[in-house]
């Protein structure tokens, strides 16, 4: 029998190219767990049985035949805003509830020519709008650690498959956290590549200029693989990086910046405990920490729900109930499209379709939208000085462990607090990730929290060696 929680990517490619299971039993073992949890998870808007032991079988096929890759014959969950020919891709929002994408997105593209598994369709924020999957049109996903909290969001359906073993590693995207909250509420590893190493062609767009998709799987090892499958040069995405601009490694990364001014109010103190354990076990090991100076780091929540309300509304504009997308008929067109995005759009994506559209109306945008473009500039120039003097800057990954249901969902300016910590990455477009470190106790259960590592623009490799001796630490 195959222990799926204990099971990687990597040990599982071992077993299956050395033929102690085949890719069928494999995805098989997964249904069934799919099947027998998902009632209570809800991880999943829809699960693709038959297409996944097809792949399953060619992934066997290839393996039989010695022409298997890294992620050949390894089942995924992919978020729902992310295209697959022929499938619905609703972005968990009633708006495209019946859209079927007409073409691959590049990740899915790379995937395939990997031999990987699809196992379905994983629940979300609407239209990557929230931080806990509480804003999904079709329902929340529940955080496996305790069915009370949310996942985590926007990418909360693809954390809670993983840390539910109902994948062995997820795509999410990541616009402002929405890999790495997820992955430090359900205890994984989640990383968000610097903007331009993976193609977003065929993201459904939330913030152009923020969006990068990622993975979210149990180990940094894991994510490293996953990433280097995905990453790369797409002349599709105008943003892309040629290849030889995203390898800038730091040979033997030993100098950890904190910004420890930024650290001083809203985190809990058990949450800030953990983060002081892992960096003194990190500082033990032989690195050197440095307090670092990054003033305009308390901004950056400002600035992004300034700058991302302003492209989330230009991106919806799209969906008019004319072109594609949720339709009602009236009697005038001005009728079809209040009445069309009025019962498409959910709460949330209303909330930040007119926050947008106000920041950029004549009149207010010299006042919010220009200035905020202005102060991520300093961000960005921020972190470049500072990453100058160090290799990596750490935080912790959120400043609570996963909340209630429901607890935020009245105040949503407390629910956006929840991501204080990782917008600014965002707005510099540099790599982050977040790994587990260590657990805290709420109502007696332990939830876990993480470490998130940020490293200077094109360098993943130091994350990543970072994020694995900080994992190797905690466990």
């Amino acid at each position: 029998m195959i222990d799926l929680a204990k099971l990687t990517v990597a040990s599982a490619r071992k077993a299956l190219d050395a033929k102690e299971f085949t890719a069928r039993a494999l995805t098989d073992a997964y249904l069934k767990e799919i099947d027998e949890r998902d009632g209570e998870l809800h991880a999943y808007l829809e699960v693709w049985h038959e297409s996944a032991r097809a792949e399953a079988d060619a992934a066997d096929e290839r393996i039989a035949a010695g022409n298997s890759q890294p992620l050949t014959g390894i089942p995924l969950a992919i978020k729902d805003n992310i295209l697959i020919k022929g499938r619905i891709a609703s972005a968990a929002s009633k708006m495209l509830s019946n859209y079927r994408a007409s073409y691959d997105a590049a990740v899915i593209e790379k995937l395939k020519a990997q031999g990987a598994v699809f196992l379905g369709r994983a629940n979300m924020d609407e239209f990557a709008h929230g931080s806990s999957t509480e804003n999904s049109a079709f329902g929340p996903s529940k955080n496996p650690h305790d069915l009370s909290r949310v996942p985590g969001g926007s990418s909360g359906g693809s954390a809670a498959a993983v840390a539910g073993n109902l994948a062995l590693a997820a795509l999410g995207s990541d616009t402002g956290g929405s890999i790495r909250q997820p992955a430090a509420l359900t205890g994984l590893v989640g990383l968000k590549p610097t903007y331009g190493a993976v193609s977003r062609f065929g993201l459904i767009a939330m913030g152009s200029s923020l969006d990068q998709i990622g993975p979210l799987a149990k180990t940094t090892e894991d994510a490293k693989i996953i990433f280097d499958q995905i990453r790369g040069y797409d002349a599709r995405d105008s943003m892309s990086l040629p290849e030889g601009k995203i390898r800038a490694t730091v040979p033997s990364p030993k100098v950890i910046g904190v910004p420890r001014e930024f650290l001083k109010k809203g985190v809990d103190a058990d949450v800030l405990e953990r983060f002081e354990e892992t960096l003194g076990r990190l500082k033990k090991a032989g690195y050197e920490i440095r307090d670092v100076d990054m003033p305009s780091l308390p901004y950056g929540l400002a600035v992004y729900y300034i700058i991302m309300p302003a492209e989330v509304s230009t991106n919806l504009a799209r969906f008019d109930g004319i072109r594609y997308g949720h339709s009602v008929p009236a009697d005038t067109i001005q009728e079809v499209y209040t009445l069309s995005r009025g019962q498409g759009f959910g709460p949330e994506a209303r909330r930040r379709i007119l926050l947008g559209t106000f920041v950029l109306s004549a009149g207010y945008a010299d006042a919010y939208y220009r200035k905020a473009r202005a102060v991520r500039s300093v961000i960005r120039k921020e972190f470049e000085d500072v990453l100058k003097t160090v290799d990596v800057i750490v935080t912790p990954s959120t400043p609570t462990p996963a909340f209630k249901f429901g607890e935020k969902t009245a105040d949503p300016l407390a629910m956006y607090a929840a991501d204080i910590f990782t917008v600014p990455v965002n707005l510099a477009g540099v790599p982050s990730a977040s790994v587990p470190s260590g657990t805290v106790v709420r109502d007696g259960k332990a939830l876990p929290v993480g470490f998130q590592i940020m490293g200077g623009w094109g360098n993943e490799e130091t994350v990543f060696s970072v994020a694995a001796q900080a994992e190797q630490i905690t466990l």
